[in-house]
């Protein structure tokens, strides 16, 4: 760990600038563009590090019949251990839930103030409204009738492409992070399809991406996306049979937590990446009993589910002695 943070804690231009090949560049700012950061800021490598370790170890694995297997795979256990889901119904006000020992409340701060009202003390309430949000997402969900006529042979046995250089990654984080539109997103491209015929008709194919754009953007990205595909691809368009946009207010309406669009819980601003969501216990808040579990806490986004793992520890280490 102590090897990783004394370079994850520089910028990831210094990181991204140490490999000579423009590849390796370009490799480096697209693992490092995860973070949503200007390439600029500290801590911004260790996302530049990340993934790449991730790669190497691990893979960059995807589930199975799509991510909602993830979930049937958790609400599975979690019913076989005596638990019950409740689904369709917004909560408004912690009031509305049952009485219980614990609450994790998997809500970015902002949603916590709107439900937690003045059952929250005002000194918290103003801590969490001081935190910051990040930049957003703009996504395409593709039904294609052919895999993807890339030019480079080689991405037709990659599940996860970024597309981009170096230099335009850089700029585009550069431009979102002060709101600005882009001249060319950064855009991450998914075709999981490839490796698991179960999402898509035989002979057919389905396909993801999305680019990173300022929060509440209401532009439309789509033909930017596609013009970026199309570019490595050509003849994509020909394929596209049907195509499902999802727009910054779009992501905000099919989940609360993604604010205006920002997907990953909250900006990670130096303070916010050691300090998440506010100094001291980043999971217990001052209602005994009530935790926060969401990306807004340590470590942050990621399908690793370890925010709500750290924040159960939590809970088990003071409630439920």
């Amino acid at each position: 760990m102590a090897r990783f943070g004394m370079v994850g804690v520089l910028p990831a231009r210094t990181l991204i600038n140490a490999f000579n090949s423009e590849a390796g560049r370009a490799l480096m700012a697209g693992a490092a563009a995860h973070g949503l950061i200007p390439f600029n800021k500290l801590l911004g490598a260790s996302f530049g590090l990340l993934y790449p370790l991730t790669a190497h170890r691990h893979g960059w694995p995807f589930a199975a019949g799509g991510s909602q297997a993830i979930v049937d795979a958790l609400a599975s256990y979690l019913r076989s251990l005596g638990g019950e889901i409740e689904t369709g119904r917004w909560v408004k006000s912690l009031a509305e839930l049952p009485q219980a020992k614990v609450i994790l409340a998997d809500v970015t701060p902002d949603v916590l103030v709107k439900i937690g009202g003045s059952s929250l003390p005002s000194g918290y309430r103003h801590r969490l409204g001081r935190f910051k949000r990040g930049p957003a997402a703009f996504k395409v969900d593709y039904a294609l009738s052919a895999p993807v006529p890339w030019v480079n042979a080689r991405l037709n046995d990659v599940g996860t492409i970024h597309l981009g250089s170096a230099e335009s990654i850089a700029a585009c984080e550069h431009d979102i992070w002060r709101g600005k539109s882009p001249a060319r997103p950064f855009v991450l491209v998914s075709q999981a399809s490839l490796f698991d015929r179960s999402r898509a008709p035989e002979g057919q194919h389905t396909l993801w991406a999305y680019a990173h754009v300022p929060r509440g953007s209401t532009e439309d990205f789509a033909p930017a996306i596609e013009q970026q595909i199309e570019e490595l691809a050509p003849g994509f368009g020909e394929l596209v049979l049907d195509r499902c946009i999802a727009s910054p207010a779009d992501l905000e309406s099919y989940n609360p937590n993604n604010l205006s669009g920002d997907i990953a819980g909250g900006a990670h601003t130096l303070r916010q990446l050691l300090f998440r969501p506010v100094s001291g216990k980043p999971y217990a808040t001052p209602v005994p009993g009530l935790y926060l579990c969401s990306s807004s806490t340590p470590p942050g986004a990621g399908v690793h589910g370890m925010c709500g793992y750290w924040a159960a520890r939590a809970a088990l280490g003071k409630e439920l002695r």
